[in-house]
């Protein structure tokens, strides 16, 4: 790498199973853009002090996952619209000054959105479940009401908490046409036979092999059960909804899609995304 790469990378704890490098650097040689990518891992009581040292380092940029969203949010003194809206952040943008102002914005809800699409998932008019209250749910609750569906139901493990993001999206942040959102603890979930069309697992369930717990009639045939998580195999999310007839997707291509989107916001330059897709899901299979 030249000696005039620039230094990116992506935050977070546990960091070990992150495909962002592979995807940068895939990007990079795409666009023809010298830089360098690294994973780096974070003490759970030192993000602050990680990236500071990342930025004295000359680091211009990073991306941030599992547990930082918010500990970024809180970080940066200017915010995108995106980061406003999600009270999170998984994107950093440094300038050569280390001492600068940080700016944060949120690239989940892109992510996901073109994920859908590209999937071929339609969202208008439809019923949402989206599991999870924390910054993965708030990083793309703003785009799926925007995708103007039926309704969203919100499920968390603390209900008070799902309660708390429906009131930060409130009524007024709502188009036109959706007729409800709502909020539960999962351990509440209404038993009354209602089935959605698309459930996103948003919670980190995945990442210790298990499943939230839900009843088999939120499910139909035509479900899409789509799991934010990925590896190298199928989750237990994707494969108790699979078991029961409904359509099973990973979280793969909102990885790549959400990482084109920071990419763009470094570099000015948006990369393709269709060939580095198939090459992340090859080397998953064949690991």
């Amino acid at each position: 790498m030249s000696i005039h790469s620039k230094k990116y990378g992506v935050i977070g704890n546990p960091i070990s199973h992150s495909r962002s490098p592979l995807i940068h650097q895939a990007f990079a040689l795409q666009t023809d853009i010298p830089l360098i990518y690294s994973a780096i891992l974070a003490p759970l009581d030192g993000f602050t002090d990680t990236v500071n040292r990342f930025r004295t380092e000359g680091g211009l940029g990073l991306n941030v996952t599992v547990p930082f969203k918010h500990e970024a949010f809180a970080y940066c003194t200017d915010h995108s619209e995106r980061a406003l809206q999600a009270g999170a952040v998984n994107t950093l943008i440094f300038s050569e000054d280390p001492q600068a102002p940080a700016r944060g914005d949120n690239t989940d809800g892109v992510g996901l959105m073109r994920d859908l699409a590209y999937n071929g998932i339609e969202l208008t008019g439809k019923r949402i479940l989206l599991l999870g209250a924390g910054g993965a749910a708030r990083g793309v609750l703003g785009p799926l009401i925007a995708a103007n569906p039926a309704n969203i139901l919100v499920a968390n493990r603390n209900g008070e908490t799902a309660g708390q993001l429906i009131r930060d999206f409130g009524a007024d942040s709502r188009p036109q046409g959706v007729v409800s959102l709502s909020a539960c603890a999962l351990a509440d979930f209404p038993l009354d036979g209602i089935a959605f069309d698309l459930i996103i697992n948003a919670t980190s369930a995945s990442l210790s092999g298990e499943c939230p717990a839900l009843p088999d009639t939120v499910l139909h045939i035509n479900t899409i059960a789509y799991d934010m998580a990925y590896g190298t195999a199928p989750t237990v999310f994707m494969d108790w909804a699979s078991a029961k007839g409904a359509r099973a997707l990973d979280g793969l291509g909102m990885l790549v899609e959400q990482a084109a989107e920071s990419f763009y916001l470094w570099h000015g330059v948006y990369p393709q995304t269709e060939q580095v897709r198939a090459r992340l899901r090859e080397e998953l299979h064949s690991s």
